[in-house]
């Protein structure tokens, strides 16, 4: 299980330009981190190169597990990493019930896994509803789902909480707490600020 991530001397470009250099950073379980910029900063970008979506410049991405001992970067990433995008990446077709399951099921679940997800998440009024169907809140809560029908250590989060309204915010919080208490590990690129302790990266950038 990663218990720290520690990323140093980061670089990454878009395109011909540099986001940033020389970024060191060190979180360990318990601990979340807020990613703030201007739009283009690369907090997104920084999500991507560590969950490994992204090949970055220069610099090295090390996972260790509560001994200290480096994990495999496959199996860390692979098995005990959740990646939450700007896109929720779900299948439209299917119905609530049917997306969670598959979503649960990939990325290895139990029973009780999906319906807590469906629990903590309100769901249960949307699962027999086409994904198409869902308002953008609705559909943020059902990519969540994956969060708690699936339980893996590092949450890497681009913008978590923008299309929820003040209900599900609260209760996001409750389950980013939790996940904290758990020794999970957080970092997620936000614009308002998150309603839980944070440290905080400011990438800057030119807006």
């Amino acid at each position: 299980m990663i218990h720290s991530l520690t990323l140093t001397d980061i670089a990454v470009s878009r395109g011909e330009r540099r986001l940033f250099t020389g970024l060191n950073l060190e979180l360990k379980a318990g601990e979340a981190l807020a990613l703030t910029g201007a739009n283009g900063a690369g907090k997104t970008s920084l999500l991507r190169a560590i969950a490994g979506l992204l090949r970055p410049d220069a610099g090295d991405v090390i996972f260790h597990d509560g001994d200290g001992n480096q994990l495999a970067e496959r199996e860390a990433r692979g098995r005990e990493t959740h990646f939450l995008g700007h896109q929720d990446g779900l299948k439209t077709a299917r119905t609530a019930r049917e997306e969670l399951g598959f979503q649960c099921d990939w990325l290895g679940h139990t029973q009780h896994g999906f319906d807590h997800a469906v629990e903590a998440f309100g769901l249960q009024p949307l699962l027999d509803l086409e994904v198409r169907r869902l308002s953008a809140g609705q559909r943020r809560r059902l990519a969540m789902g994956r969060l708690g029908g699936s339980p893996r250590a590092l949450w890497l989060l681009d913008e978590p909480m923008a299309p929820l309204d003040a209900r599900w915010r609260d209760a996001f919080a409750d389950q980013m707490r939790r996940h904290l208490e758990a020794d999970g590990l957080i970092i997620a690129a936000v614009h308002d600020p998150l309603p839980i302790p944070v440290r905080t990266l400011d990438l800057g950038g030119l807006g």
